[in-house]
């Protein structure tokens, strides 16, 4: 593969591999941070979520399930056709870029499991959350559930290899020109396949400046999933939320 990582995420998104790698995600914890989340920004019943680069959509469809009119949107063409066989009357999928909005009022919307900062326009960082902004009705939320840049440097494991279904998945990570880097390579079927994530090392800083460029205030900053109250030298994820 290339270098030019400009699009890396629409290439490795849309592979089958993708999600071999990170099949073993922690589901009940996922489910848990759904339920203490909705019950924290009391979003009416029915109410309507906008849940932002959704994958194959496994939250939104336990969103749904909870009560809420929930729509899903991702950038991959093949997680939302897969997606979209869970679709009901109040759960619905679109292909969706999400630097664009998606002029629909919403009660929240949801960017979750560090699904920002992939773009290298920065502009673009801006954009969703400007989109974000425009998506929510006067008493919705904006949340984004991002790493803990700190945190995650500070605890990098340089390199891996993680077995996943047969595949044996070598794991580079490192810094660099301040971009979070994960080079993965492995073979399958008899071929060698090299692919990169990079994700923008934003700290709450970082988001604080684009918050306010983007007019939007930023409420409350948590630490885990539990709703834990933020530490920039311990804490694992960074939540934000902000209307």
């Amino acid at each position: 593969m290339n270098k030019d990582t400009t699009t890396w995420f629409t290439s490795w998104f849309d592979t089958p591999f993708y999600h071999i790698l990170y099949k073993d995600r922690d589901e009940t914890e996922a489910q848990h941070f759904m339920d203490t989340l909705t019950n924290y920004l009391n979003i009416p019943e029915g109410g309507k979520i906008l849940d932002l680069a959704c994958g194959k959509g496994r939250h939104a469809i336990y969103l749904n399930e909870l009560g809420f009119d929930v729509t899903g949107a991702d950038l991959s063409e093949n997680s939302i056709k897969f997606a979209k066989q869970f679709e009901n009357d109040t759960l619905r999928f679109e292909v969706h870029d999400m630097c664009k909005p998606f002029n629909k009022p919403f009660d929240a919307v949801f960017n979750l499991f560090t699904s920002f900062g992939y773009f290298d326009k920065d502009e673009d960082n801006l954009n969703t959350i400007k989109a974000i902004k425009t998506d929510l009705n006067d008493a919705g939320f904006g949340v984004i559930d991002f790493m803990n840049s700190e945190f995650v440097i500070a605890n990098l494991v340089p390199e891996e290899v993680k077995t996943v279904d047969g595949i044996a998945f070598n794991l580079k990570r490192y810094v660099e020109d301040g971009y979070i880097v994960k080079d993965i390579s492995f073979t399958a079927n008899g071929e060698n396949y090299n692919f990169q994530e990079r994700v923008k090392a934003f700290t709450l800083t970082d988001f604080e400046m684009l918050f306010e460029k983007a007019d939007v205030y930023l409420l409350d900053v948590f630490g885990d999933y539990k709703l834990r109250k933020f530490n920039a030298k311990s804490s694992e994820r960074l939540v934000m939320i902000f209307k």
